[in-house]
Parts: structure tokens; sequence; C-alpha cells
């Protein structure tokens, strides 16, 4: 087994494959994930080298993208529970936990960010790929197309206002495309992810400087993990 192939087999394994809520008491009456997995508060190898994605995305954007803006989430994240019953739970409980508490604020933002960069990096592929299966046959029904789907993606991920990720998503058994800001996150308001397309300026600055739409259509033509998104489609 290849070095890359035994980091993207380890990262999907610290990394969830649907999402999913259902109410029941888990500290504060908040909401207990289901089917989210179970991340641990530590970054995950890219499941991939730095350099595949060329010259969709370059090594030199993985080193601050990947090396400087997520680690600084998880190093500011396990700061920020160290001490408290919070530094026992996994990365997913801490979302659910914490979302909508004024005063975990900050907790909430460097978690999701963390957890919205895990599932980030294995929407990507280094290789082409087309959706196939239960998932094609999905999108046809209520996209009418693969090409207006990713229309769609990406009109939602470039007129995003300010920072934040765009989302294909399965939402009371239908697919659907949306836009969230910040931090922001589809399983906290009952969507399953799929796939999505990280706008914040880091994520494309060093490589398409204010093109973000540049960014956005190479990524949706040559990149996404159409496999990914259909494991979690599957699961869902």
């Amino acid at each position: 087994m290849s070095t890359e192939t035994a980091a993207r087999r380890d990262f999907l394994k610290l990394s969830v494959m649907t999402a999913g809520l259902a109410l029941g008491a888990a500290g504060a009456a908040a909401a207990a994930p289901v089917k989210l997995g179970d991340s641990p508060l530590t970054q995950p190898a890219l499941p991939f080298d730095p350099s595949a994605l060329e010259p969709v995305i370059s090594e030199k954007t993985f080193s601050f993208h990947y090396g400087k803006h997520q680690k600084a989430y998880f190093d500011n994240l396990n700061k920020a529970v160290a001490g408290t019953p919070l530094a026992a739970l996994s990365l997913e409980q801490i979302i659910v936990q914490t979302a909508g508490v004024p005063e975990k604020t900050g907790i909430f933002n460097n978690a999701a960010q963390a957890w919205n960069h895990n599932f980030y990096w294995l929407s990507l592929s280094p290789k082409p790929q087309t959706p196939s299966g239960a998932l094609a046959s999905a999108i046809d029904r209520d996209f009418g197309s693969l090409e207006a789907m990713k229309k769609q993606l990406a009109t939602a991920s470039v007129t995003r206002f300010g920072s934040g990720w765009g989302w294909l998503v399965l939402d009371d058994g239908k697919l659907k495309v949306l836009s969230t800001a910040n931090a922001d996150l589809p399983f906290i308001h009952g969507q399953t992810p799929l796939l999505t397309v990280d706008v914040w300026e880091h994520a494309y600055y060093l490589d398409y400087q204010n093109r973000r739409a540049d960014y956005v259509n190479a990524l949706l033509d040559k990149t996404l993990n159409w496999d990914f998104a259909a494991k979690n489609f599957d699961q869902a």
C-alpha cells in the first residue's frame, strides 16, 4: 500500500461520511449527532499529496491552507476546550453542543472550520471523476443534468458574499445546492452534506487572486470527488 493510499484510508476513518441529527440529551440539551463519525480533535493527514491537484490548486496554497489555516483551527480549538468537559467529546459533538450558544461562539467557529476543512479535502480528487449509480440518477431527477447541478453549485459558491462554503446536500430526500457563511455547515440544520467548495479567500487567492469564479469552475470541472459524494449519498 502506498503512503498516499494509507494516508487517504486513515483520513477517511477519521472523517464524516454521512450527516444527520437526532434529538436527544447531549450536555446542555443539545441534539446528539447520529452517523456523523467520531473525529478526534487532531488534524488528520491530507488524503493526497499536496502537489496532486496542480494546476487547479497549487502545493503552495496547500502549504498555507492546510499547513497554517486548518492547523490553527485545531490548535485554537484544543486551547479553548482544555480542562473542560468538551475536551472529551468528538469534533462533531462539540459542534452540535456549541452551535447557537453565544458564549461558545469561538469554540464553535474553530470546531466547525476544522470539520469543514476535513470534509473539503475529501471532496477533492487528484483524478477527474463523474457521478454514477444512484447519485447520478438523483442528480438528473433533482437538477435535470450534471451540468445544471454544477452551474447551480458554481453560482452559489461564487456569489457567497464574503467568506463561506458552497454545498451539495441531501435535504429531506432531495438533492439541493446551498451556501453557508463563515463556519456554518449543513448538518446542524438537519441536512446531509455530500460535497463542499471552500470559498474563503485563503482557499484560492495565491493561485487566482480575486478570480473566485475561475477557481470554482476549475474545481467543479476537474477535482470533485464523486466517489466520496456517492458514499455519503448511499449511507444517508
